[in-house]
């Protein structure tokens, strides 16, 4: 189900652009992020631009601190910019107020976490559930079924009724990727997704993310693990809240990035 939120009719009345003019699925125009503390200014993103197309799989790599997080939080609506411009389709998330973003995000950008944020009173079934009962996306008599074909798409259907304190963390993840696609989003964003997850497991879950990318859902991933960023369709590099150049960007894709 393509939202009224994130895409309108690209046609002749917007030059073939979005609603704001913008000509790709996400852009980010000139984005700054300054957090206030006690110990004075933080400066985490520096004038980032940033474009993604439907169906690409980005994965957003540098060191610890470069602003990966924060990035990825701008496109997902959990963190506003200082300044500049989050466009995702038709939509201005720099504008969205909080409830607005609420129910935008629900409906359009399915996160996944690198602690997977199941919640643990409840069964995967029902974790997967949840995002469907707050967005009123599907009919209740619907839900439990959709809930049980993502569980199959990520092979945990014989763990449906379980509680996620009694599966692995590989198993949790996967959990965590079907409760992301509930209200079938078409943008995933992904923070380390396999950080906690051994070199196979995390394999397998790049795995249904290239699965997911064939299947035209775009994926944002930010990844300290070269080898898995390498999987995506492109790079993009941070430093010190700037991105990197394509030289630069290739250079760090030959070594490890350090935390």
């Amino acid at each position: 189900m393509l939202k009224r939120w994130l895409f309108g009719k690209k046609d002749s009345n917007h030059n073939g652009r979005y609603k704001y003019g913008n000509d790709h699925l996400i852009e980010l125009r000139q984005v700054s992020k300054i957090y206030e503390g006690a110990a004075g200014k933080f400066t985490a993103l520096k004038g980032v631009d940033l474009n993604v197309d439907p169906g690409e799989f980005v994965a957003v790599i540098g060191k610890s601190g470069s602003g990966k997080s924060t990035l990825i939080n701008m496109i997902t609506g959990i963190d506003r910019p200082t300044s500049g411009e989050v466009l995702v389709g038709d939509t201005a998330v720099h504008k969205l107020n909080e409830g607005q973003i609420a129910e935008w995000r629900g409906r359009n950008v399915g996160v996944v976490f690198q602690f997977f944020q199941l919640l643990p009173t409840l069964t995967l079934v029902e974790n997967v559930m949840l995002p469907m009962d707050f967005c009123n996306v599907f009919s209740m008599r619907d839900r439990e079924g959709r809930a049980m074909q993502l569980l199959a798409q990520v092979d945990l259907t014989d763990h449906a009724y379980k509680l996620p304190t009694a599966i692995s963390g590989g198993q949790q993840q996967r959990a965590a990727i079907a409760r992301a696609l509930a209200n079938d989003p078409p943008i995933i964003v992904a923070d380390e997704p396999t950080g906690n997850l051994d070199s196979a497991t995390a394999g397998a879950v790049i795995g249904l993310f290239e699965q997911l990318v064939a299947a035209q859902k775009t994926i944002v991933m930010v990844t300290h693990d070269m080898d898995l960023a390498r999987r995506a369709n492109r790079t993009v590099l941070l430093v010190d809240g700037e991105i990197g150049d394509q030289e630069s960007t290739l250079a760090a894709t030959q070594e490890s990035v350090n935390d």
